[in-house]
């Protein structure tokens, strides 16, 4: 898809809508975990699952910022039509996906035991959690394989196959799931397996669709290797994003600390019902926010300002209008996602009273995403990483930090998410708006 001509709110919308679906059949991966272990296994076991999910998000969000970068530098090139760079690009990341992959697996599957201690896991949880993390991290580079070869595809304009991949393989994670767990009785190492397996086939599917690719950014096994200038450019843009989105998933796990001091199992699980409700909602402006990446890149490779502007202005109402609208859905449909993961009536109370808690401040992260993707096209990683790292690492620490020292219920722990939310929507839209960020793109692009 060439988004330099064209209808804006149309280009976002096609762009968007199989990113929408891509990230939803994505997030179905733990969800569906969730749900199986929550009604076959138990809570404690939905609960294990719950408190993976920081740890899971911590490692690989730091690799989808690379992604990101990577396909900063990908949409770069294919807007300014320079197809060598585009081919170099596509064949180092191909090498670094390798590196990374491997390297994540070694470090993380000695470490369990330490990072479950580390957000304060309760020892009847702790047994479920060791056994879903090690199985999940020993094939973590089939995840970061697809997401790396998703984000090439996205980057040239094509989200429809990354979709059907996704597709294909959260449909064989369910029947995988149902099979280990309901017939085998493999319990929490059965939803983990099937995750693994599911991830194997699309990385995969998203590599044999690269290697049969148009030239211009097909894969080539044989001219895979490192070109040390374009990693390290590689690196320059996918680093803050890798560093911002793996730290603040790893605040996240402090807020899970807090939740998990409680020792209560119904509040732990309503807490891991609630986080996975939350992974949904924010999917439609995360998509918007990536649209906007991609849509920048382009333009600005094209030396369209303007149109990239207008393409962020377009993003914030389609994005602002979603989360209005997602927060009616939730206002009236709470309890019944909640009993989707278990009807324990504990459970069910704590995962309303924490979804509830969130409703009127959701909007916020229309400003966020979308500006923060705005930045990230033009090549500005650096500032939406400080932002969102003050926003969702250092004002949440803080406010749980201060608060819970005078008032320590599920109530204020709670309120930790939005007040991350909140912080982050503002300062993103004042940067975006006064900082002369477009004026740095052109004068790097001058020199």
């Amino acid at each position: 898809m060439d988004m330099t001509e064209g209808n804006i709110w149309k280009l976002l919308s096609l762009f968007a809508v199989p990113l929408l679906f891509g990230n939803l059949f994505q997030q179905l991966y733990n969800t569906v975990d969730s749900i199986i272990v929550g009604n076959f296994v138990g809570k404690n076991a939905l609960a294990a699952v719950g408190s993976t999910t920081v740890i899971c998000n911590t490692m690989v969000n730091f690799f989808n910022g690379i992604s990101i970068g990577a396909g900063v530098l990908i949409s770069n090139y294919y807007g300014a039509r320079d197809q060598e760079n585009l081919q170099r690009t596509i064949h180092t990341i191909a090498s670094l996906t390798v590196i990374l992959g491997v390297g994540v697996t070694l470090f993380s599957v000695p470490w369990v035991p330490f990072m479950l201690k580390m957000i304060s896991t309760p020892d009847d949880v702790i047994g479920y959690a060791s056994v879903y993390l090690r199985i999940y991290f020993l094939g973590i580079v089939f995840l970061f394989t697809y997401n790396m070869g998703s984000s090439v595809l996205r980057a040239v304009g094509d989200t429809k196959r990354p979709l059907y991949f996704l597709i294909t393989s959260s449909l064989l994670n369910i029947a995988l799931d149902l099979l280990f767990v309901v017939v085998f009785h493999w319990g929490i190492a059965g939803v983990a397996a099937a995750t693994v397996l599911s991830q194997a086939v699309s990385a995969i599917l998203v590599c044999a669709a690269l290697m049969r690719a148009e030239e211009a950014y097909k894969l080539r096994v044989k001219r895979i290797c490192m070109d040390t200038a374009l990693c390290r450019r590689i690196l320059l843009l996918g680093l803050p994003i890798g560093v911002q989105q793996s730290l603040t998933a790893f605040s996240n796990a402090f807020v899970q600390s807090y939740i998990n001091a409680f020792g209560s199992a119904a509040i732990m699980a309503g807490w891991s019902c609630h986080i996975k409700i939350d992974q949904f909602c924010i999917l439609p402006v995360m998509s918007i926010g990536q649209s906007v990446t991609t849509f920048v890149s382009q333009n600005l490779g094209a030396k369209k300002l303007e149109r990239a502007k207008a393409g962020v202005r377009t993003a914030v109402y389609m994005g602002t209008g979603l989360l209005l609208l997602i927060c009616v859905i939730l206002a009236f449909t709470s309890g019944n996602m909640v009993k989707l993961f278990n009807r324990d009536t504990e459970v069910v109370y704590y995962g309303v009273l924490f979804v509830w808690m969130s409703i009127p401040f959701r909007f916020f992260s229309a400003w966020n995403q979308t500006y923060a993707g705005a930045l990230r096209g033009s090549g500005n990683t650096k500032a939406s990483m400080l932002i969102m790292l003050f926003s969702l690492v250092i004002c949440r620490q803080v406010y749980l930090f201060v608060i819970t020292r005078f008032v320590n219920n599920v109530y204020t722990v709670g309120l930790g998410y939005p007040v991350g939310w909140i912080c982050c929507g503002l300062l993103s839209r004042w940067y975006y708006k006064h900082s002369g960020w477009e004026e740095t793109y052109i004068g790097r692009e001058k020199r």
